[in-house]
């Protein structure tokens, strides 16, 4: 029985140490090993945008594509792209940063990281209210 407490205390200290290098965020992985895919997106956008906007009132030709992994930072990010036109009618293009699977952010450089990323209609958008 006493020879079994060594063993178990050795199990934990080494889970432990090794603990830290499967949940690293540092530059050397990516951030990859920790992101999940943002299984809500498609109802946290829409939610995040009624209050990001000044007014989400009649938006139009709503589009957004899937969430894509990007470099973001020296690190690996799930971003989704949101393309939609206020009434003002200049269109909008919107990189949403996803970090472990919840929305985030708005990146700065939309153009950068929603470069060739497919877009389908994202009507929810366009039934915004304030």
């Amino acid at each position: 029985m006493s020879a079994s407490i060594p063993r178990i205390a050795l199990a934990l200290l080494a889970a432990a140490s090794l603990g830290g290098c499967v949940t690293s965020d540092g530059p050397g992985d990516g951030g990859a090993a920790l992101q999940r895919f943002p299984a809500n997106y498609r109802s946290e956008i829409p939610a995040f945008l009624r209050s990001y906007l000044n007014n989400p009132v009649g938006l139009r030709d709503a589009a957004m594509a899937e969430p894509v992994q990007r470099p973001l930072g020296g690190q690996v990010r799930f971003v989704s792209c949101v393309r939609f036109t206020p009434p003002s009618g200049k269109p909008q293009e919107l990189a949403i940063v996803h970090v472990d699977g919840r929305l985030d952010r708005v990146a700065a450089n939309p153009q950068e990281l929603c470069a060739g990323v497919v877009t389908a209609p994202f009507p929810e958008l366009e039934k915004l209210s304030r």
